[in-house]
């Protein structure tokens, strides 16, 4: 059953607990070094805002394991809200009690409240019942706006849900579903990207997608592990041993459905480690030295993917193609990234390192989708359901 979006529920006038995922990267001193978390819940908490609702946010964040621990402190987030939205944010340095129920009561409609961490409560990890009902007191509507925590199982995503009689999701949670729905179902020819590392759940994702997928491309430890499997050499580079079975079934699925399984054509390597070596090399064909390292897609499978790009309606892509640590070696992935821009395909990317990558690009993806879901976003591809939409499902009359 389907669960509305905040701008099919009445809020106006209503306490509204919003749950997001503001569980962002901080520096030694507990300071917020990306933002873009932030950022995709902020048009659902202006449009309660908007709606005269009193707006209370939660989140977690880092691993408190149910302890205050200051480092770990919304604290800081308060004040990129505070900026981002123009106005004062309440902050009661605490996610349930007195001071919670005293400052929802006093807001004024369109006024902003946001919880401590919700990771400072033990009851939150365990999904206790008691503590989600002390949560829910607090408001009157609940909308899930964290999709990328939603295959997770907490109080404030799932017991909590009982303790409402309107539950909805945010824009961005919205947004997710749809364009992850047209990856599940998508136009042909449909592409898949696959690069960086988590070749196993990589590989899980494209058993999912077997009937649905026509070309598979290759980089990073994916391409390196598949290369392995083809009987190729791969010398110093970094192969998922795990996932070496796995990806021989792939293959042996892929050539049965005549899906193209496309590696490299030729791959950029160094001699030494990321840290200690002094240039770096063109290599063609399947055979890595076996003391060089692999660190990019070459000029060859940069044009390669490109042309292949060019034909398709539906790309998903995860993972970057080189090794994004070094600007030296990201240079397959910006290639592919002034790719997707020249395509009219629909596009959808995931993964953290991606995104960013894409992000820092200042819009050269052209018209791409960019899922901050993760893991969470592969998991709904493949079809597993997520707990916290479950637990809204359950709640829909």
């Amino acid at each position: 059953m389907k669960v509305p979006s905040i701008a099919e529920i009445d809020i106006s006038g209503k306490r509204v607990f919003i749950r997001v995922d503001f569980d962002v990267p901080l520096s030694k001193d507990g300071q917020v070094l990306n933002e873009a978390k932030i950022l995709t819940a902020i048009p659902t908490i202006r449009y309660a805002m908007e709606q005269k609702a009193k707006v209370i946010i939660a989140s977690g964040l880092g691993n408190a394991k149910g302890r205050f621990d200051k480092k770990y402190s919304l604290e800081p987030i308060g004040g990129i809200l505070s900026r981002i939205l123009d106005t004062e944010i309440f902050f009661p340095e605490n996610s349930i009690g007195e001071a919670v129920r005293k400052i929802g009561t006093d807001m004024q409609p369109g006024q902003v409240m946001l919880l401590e961490n919700l990771d400072f409560q033990i009851g939150e990890a365990k999904n206790n019942p008691e503590f989600a009902k002390k949560l829910s007191d607090s408001a009157d509507v609940y909308v899930n706006e964290a999709f990328s925590a939603s295959d997770q199982i907490k109080a404030s995503l799932n017991s909590i849900c009982k303790f409402f009689d309107k539950v909805c999701i945010g824009f961005q949670f919205q947004k997710e579903i749809e364009n992850l729905d047209r990856i599940r179902n998508p136009q042909r020819p449909f592409t898949a990207i696959l690069g960086g590392q988590n070749v196993l759940a990589k590989i899980e994702v494209l058993e999912s997608m077997l009937e649905n997928v026509d070309t598979i491309l290759v980089g990073g430890v994916v391409a390196n592990t598949f290369l392995k499997v083809l009987g190729g050499e791969t010398g110093k580079s970094d192969v998922e041993t795990a996932a070496i079975y796995r990806a021989k079934k792939l293959v042996s699925s892929s050539e049965i459905r005549n899906i193209r399984l496309i590696l490299p054509q030729d791959w950029v390597a160094i001699k030494g480690n990321l840290n200690n070596y002094s240039s770096s090399f063109i290599i063609s064909g399947g055979r890595i030295p076996n003391d060089l390292q692999v660190v990019d897609i070459g000029p060859a499978a940069q044009a390669d993917f490109a042309k292949r790009l060019a034909t398709a309606r539906t790309v998903l892509w995860t993972g970057p193609l080189g090794i994004c640590e070094a600007p030296e070696f990201t240079k397959g992935t910006e290639a592919l990234i002034g790719a997707l821009a020249e395509s009219d395909a629909f596009k959808v990317i995931i993964g953290e390192d991606t995104v960013q990558t894409v992000l820092d690009s200042n819009g050269k993806e052209g018209r791409s989708s960019i899922s901050h879901g993760g893991r969470t976003a592969l998991d709904y591809i493949k079809g597993n359901k997520l707990p916290a939409l479950t637990a809204m499902e359950s709640r829909i009359k």
